[in-house]
């Protein structure tokens, strides 16, 4: 892809955030999300940082990485499994927007769906510092680790894109590209899902991401989540379309 850099704004509840705003969100994180998981806070720039963080997640390996977080892991499933049950398939949303100059919908989904490159894994680790694990499974679905909005637990989870079945937020007929799924918990429960959309627009594109909580969860969380999918996000464009990571 191209060897530019996307300019990236995000905007959330209706204010527009620049990139060096959304960088310093992403530092602040990453210093609770090394001592979470028993690493160094690594040295040097946040780019640099980021990248040292994230090789030094992918060296633990999946099986450390579950071991070093068992315990929070299994309180995750236990809040998770009982927010889902009380919400009886009620949902409430955490949406962020993006404005991108440069790259497109389809080459933004088309990456981040590839599960073949050879940075798959690491690039979805890296993009967010409480990105503990991100990875594919053989049975196509996506493993998630991470520590999702202002929750103190991280959570294990599975995504399943070619699965909309309880999903409630309607699709955008005018978008050009999606990645949606539901989120699976490790007790097979249905606890949420996401539904990104994004639109071609004059000069780049415009991203709606929506990720559904159960409706239960503290109005906290789901606010800090849009933070969440800020970083994440704004750094998936950038590695996408030609930014270093």
């Amino acid at each position: 892809m191209s060897s530019a850099s996307p300019a990236v704004h995000a905007i959330i509840g209706g204010r527009r955030f620049g990139r060096d705003q959304v960088l310093a969100w992403e530092a602040e994180r990453l210093p609770r999300a090394a001592s979470k998981i028993g690493i160094p806070v690594p040295s040097g720039e946040l780019a640099q940082q980021r990248a040292n963080f994230a090789d030094s997640k992918l060296a633990l390996g999946a099986d450390e990485i579950r071991r070093r977080l068992r315990r929070d892991l299994r309180l995750g499933d236990i809040v998770a499994n009982t927010t889902a049950r009380i919400s009886r398939g009620g949902r409430a949303t955490s949406v962020c927007e993006l404005q991108v100059t440069g790259g497109s919908a389809a080459g933004l989904v088309q990456w981040f769906e590839d599960t073949s490159r050879d940075d798959y894994t690491r690039s979805m680790t890296a993009a967010h510092p409480e990105h503990f694990l991100i990875q594919a499974l053989p049975d196509g679905r996506q493993e998630v680790i991470e520590t999702t909005g202002g929750s103190p637990l991280p959570t294990r989870f599975l995504v399943d894109y070619t699965d909309l079945s309880t999903l409630t937020t309607p699709s955008d007929p005018a978008s050009d590209a999606d990645a949606a799924g539901v989120a699976i918990s490790g007790k097979g429960l249905h606890i949420g899902g996401v539904r990104h959309e994004f639109r071609d627009v004059p000069g780049g594109f415009h991203a709606r991401l929506c990720v559904e909580f159960p409706r239960t969860t503290l109005p906290r969380i789901l606010s800090e989540h849009r933070r969440h999918l800020a970083i994440e996000f704004s750094n998936w464009v950038e590695f996408a379309f030609g930014a270093g990571r």
